[in-house]
């Protein structure tokens, strides 16, 4: 049984209204080791969804240091494992 799993976080993030946050975002999220991919569906009125690929686990403090770093709030994270 292989180790190697792709897992999945869902970060809830706050005060992206644009492609640029969207950009922003992505670019912070994808400097930290071990991200493979990230998919945003921005909610200018709200929360928008971020959905975190990674082959290793992840630290929250990184997560919200990223979104952080893009000037953005982390509402939430939710983890598939």
């Amino acid at each position: 049984m292989s180790t190697d799993i792709d897992r999945t976080i869902e970060l809830s993030v706050k005060g992206m209204t644009c492609g640029h946050c969207v950009m922003s975002v992505t670019e912070e999220l994808e400097e930290i080791p071990g991200v493979m991919n990230v998919e945003v569906i921005l909610n200018p009125q709200g929360a928008s969804k971020v959905t975190v690929l990674t082959d290793t686990p992840l630290d929250d403090a990184a997560l919200a240091d990223a979104v952080s770093e893009a000037g953005f709030e982390l509402a939430g994270i939710a983890r598939d494992f």
